[in-house]
């Protein structure tokens, strides 16, 4: 049975006058607006810019391998392949977001125009 400190007239009139209440709910509402990482303590979760921009990466990552894929000569899609590979690989740990956005647009423009150069090379 829990017991009342008196009848509140509000709710924060509640909290305050319960000190014994104020911890745990507190508590409560830190552990609530603290991102869940499943355990993993050092781990940061990304923010939501963060995250949209993983998933631009990595579906320009997957246009250019569907593109590469489309070319008939082997040894080109795999120097294109290695290349786009590199380029990846080489930016792999940016992490401020206005360079990552540079660099997805960046990587669009060159995609582009290697797009249009191998379709010209295949007519």
């Amino acid at each position: 049975m829990i017991r009342s400190c008196g009848r509140p007239r509000n709710v924060r009139s509640f909290h305050t006058s319960c000190s014994r209440f104020r911890s745990p709910i507190r508590q409560f509402a830190s552990d609530a607006t603290s991102r869940d990482t499943g355990g993993r303590k050092g781990v940061r979760l990304p923010t939501l810019d963060e995250w949209i921009q993983r998933e631009r990466a990595i579906s320009l990552w997957r246009d250019i391998v569907r593109a590469i894929n489309e070319v008939p000569s082997k040894s080109t899609r795999q120097e294109l392949r290695e290349f786009a590979r590199g380029e990846f690989e080489r930016h792999r740990y940016v992490t401020d977001i206005g360079h990552i956005r540079y660099l997805i647009s960046t990587g669009k423009t060159e995609f582009d125009h290697m797009k249009r150069y191998v379709e010209e090379q295949a007519r």
